[in-house]
């Protein structure tokens, strides 16, 4: 595999974001005493930073591999909002196709962290499915995108905030069926089965455990191929890849199956990690259309961006000199 042509290559793709898009507030501090209102720590707050997260971070991840992304959401129209589309704006993430509501705020998670060490965290948002009437905005952005850049992937990032509602997830679907475009889907409980005929179905184990309602005592391959085939008499999906945490990840595409193991890393925070598997698995798989190179270089993206604190994006630079380095 020549990996230089081929993250070359990214550049030449073009990837729609679609799902719950939100902020990732983080306030940074000291803890030097307990405060005496309450048992509990005075943070002194020292350094505050926004980030782009949720299904942002999934776009966040694609364009720092170089590709064309657009983010296709629906946001607040409030100050969050405009905070969040000025993120992405300048992290070259095209927010042409985003919807702003009256009736839903921008979900923001503030994170208050001392020593590296997560103290609270507070959640602004909504999670409810969005009204009839944002869904049909949602959907009309949705093919006024398709028809204007022709994309090659369209990625479903769902955190169950109800953007992803079970009625957009089928239509959006169906339209990229439509029109060849394959699709990558990060699932989570509440619609998992909603994402019939997807192309790459990217949970990890816990959901599939809890989706299939299963407890098996040892996960090996032939436990993790029992649940691919599972999924597929639900889903008739042609990849399902798995994520394992620390043992890796698995893939199946038909009778091609394994268990990738992870690469040995110094752990600092695992958020985002599968925002970072589910972009780069499609973009390899939309540039290779290999699904066992999309698992090892997702896998290995996955593992390098917890070596950081927080939800980070991919560098680009380092996960080509791991992947020569690994996989040459």
């Amino acid at each position: 595999m020549d990996f230089d042509k081929l993250f070359r290559d990214f550049a030449q793709l073009k990837v729609a974001v679609i799902g719950d898009t939100m902020l990732d507030t983080y306030w940074w501090g000291q803890v030097d005493r307990i405060s005496p209102e309450a048992p509990v720590p005075v943070v002194a707050v020292t350094k505050k930073e926004q980030r782009i997260g949720g299904a942002g971070n999934v776009a966040l991840n694609v364009a720092s591999l170089g590709a064309t992304v657009h983010m296709i959401s629906v946001l607040g129209r409030d100050e969050d909002g405009e905070q969040l589309k000025a993120l992405l704006q300048q992290n070259n993430i095209n927010t042409q196709y985003l919807v702003n509501s009256e009736q839903r705020i921008t979900t923001n998670k503030i994170r208050i962290i001392s020593r590296n060490q997560h103290m609270m965290r507070l959640d602004a948002e909504l999670t409810d499915d969005m009204l009839a009437t944002d869904e049909e905005r949602l959907l009309q952005a949705f093919e006024n995108y398709i028809d204007a850049e022709e994309p090659h992937i369209v990625i479903l990032e769902d955190y169950n905030k109800g953007v992803l509602t079970e009625n957009i997830i089928r239509q959006v679907i169906a339209l990229c069926n439509k029109h060849n475009i394959i699709t990558a889907v990060d699932p989570k409980r509440k619609n998992f089965f909603a994402y019939g005929a997807v192309d790459i179905f990217k949970p990890n184990l816990k959901e599939v455990k809890e989706g299939l309602n299963m407890l098996p005592e040892k996960i090996n391959i032939e436990t993790l191929q029992d649940m691919h085939q599972l999924l597929k008499e639900k889903l008739q999906h042609k990849i399902s890849l798995i994520t394992l945490s620390e043992k890796g990840v698995f893939f199946q595409q038909e009778n091609n199956a394994a268990i990738i193991p992870t690469h040995v890393r110094s752990i600092a925070d695992v958020s985002g990690a599968g925002d970072t598997v589910i972009a780069i698995a499609s973009l390899v798989f939309a540039a290779t259309a290999d699904a066992r190179l999309m698992a090892e270089i997702a896998n290995i993206a996955g593992g390098l961006v917890c070596e950081e604190v927080g939800t980070v994006a991919i560098d680009k630079t380092r996960l080509l000199e791991e992947c020569k380095k690994l996989l040459s």
